[in-house]
């Protein structure tokens, strides 16, 4: 029994809980209630949850910044407003 928890479930009372008890009481009929082990299940998910969420609205708002641009682009250049050109030049060998 390394840990107190271990001896509070093998039946022993630590002495600071035994001194707390009062008078004339029998110490076999006491029960120990524990607090139940923190669970981080729900952060962890809750963390995930919010950093996917986040992640989702950035690539929903370049794809909607994608199009506004490729229309404006293109409402641009059908009106003569401005001309977009793509230059590819091959690299030349020597």
């Amino acid at each position: 029994m390394q840990l107190p928890e271990d001896q509070i479930r093998a039946g022993h009372i630590p002495a600071d809980l035994y001194r707390q008890l009062p008078p004339g009481t029998d110490a076999r009929s006491v029960v120990i209630v524990q607090r139940a082990p923190r669970s981080y299940t729900g952060p962890i998910v809750l963390t995930l949850v919010v950093l996917t969420g986040s992640v989702a609205v950035l690539l929903v708002i370049a794809f909607v910044v994608q199009v506004i641009a490729g229309a404006a682009v293109a409402v641009l250049s059908a009106t003569g407003g401005l001309s977009y050109t793509i230059n590819r030049t091959a690299k030349r060998s020597k």
